[in-house]
């Protein structure tokens, strides 16, 4: 009796022992504020790496991240990137617009908060987006989310730029402009705070 007692304990650590070892050693899929961070099938590190534009205002930093991806030698404005659909603006996870502030994008009020940042590009002129929804993977996109769209402007590089990028130029106290660049593409909005 003693004997299928402890027959039983040591059965039952070794158990609890597997199980512990096999959620250990299961890779998470989310981060830790629970945002989906990759498809359950994504199992290769990231292409394009994360990247972060800031900008200050009255001592509030406004922040978007994103992940930037490279030319690679293919055809990005009106190839990768096709004309008249919503682009993710980046790759893999959603592009997060994060501000402590409210903002002025172009015309459109955006109250403080979390949203993500899509485009529309366009041969003739591009929109930026700015919607609701946050968390997605980039190419979830919910044009019921949309807080707004606004037109931007664009110029060409003079040369071509090989790793997408995002940022924050020409700022002063109260405005800066977001310019989105790759390829020889330049588009650009003034952002200010109300």
């Amino acid at each position: 009796m003693l004997l299928r007692t402890v027959s039983t304990a040591v059965c039952g650590l070794l158990l609890a022992s597997a199980a512990c070892s096999a959620q250990a050693t299961t890779p998470p899929s989310e981060n830790m504020s629970g945002m989906q961070m990759a498809p359950p099938s994504a199992a290769k590190p990231l292409l394009s790496p994360p990247a972060t534009a800031t900008v200050d205002f009255h001592g509030q930093q406004v922040i978007i991240k994103y992940n930037s991806p490279s030319m690679r030698g293919r055809k990005i404005m009106g190839g990768l990137v096709p004309w008249g659909q919503v682009w993710r603006t980046g790759a893999n996870p959603a592009t997060t617009l994060i501000t402590p502030i409210p903002l002025h994008i172009g015309l459109l009020l955006v109250p403080a908060g979390t949203y993500t940042i899509y485009t529309l590009p366009d041969e003739k002129e591009w929109k930026l987006i700015v919607n609701k929804e946050t968390g997605q993977w980039g190419t979830v996109y919910h044009q019921a989310m949309d807080l707004g769209r606004v037109p931007m402007k664009g110029k060409k590089l003079k040369e071509p730029q090989e790793v997408m990028s995002i940022s924050f130029d020409d700022t002063k106290a109260d405005s800066t402009e977001l310019h989105i660049r790759w390829e020889d593409t330049d588009e650009y909005v003034k952002v200010t705070t109300p």
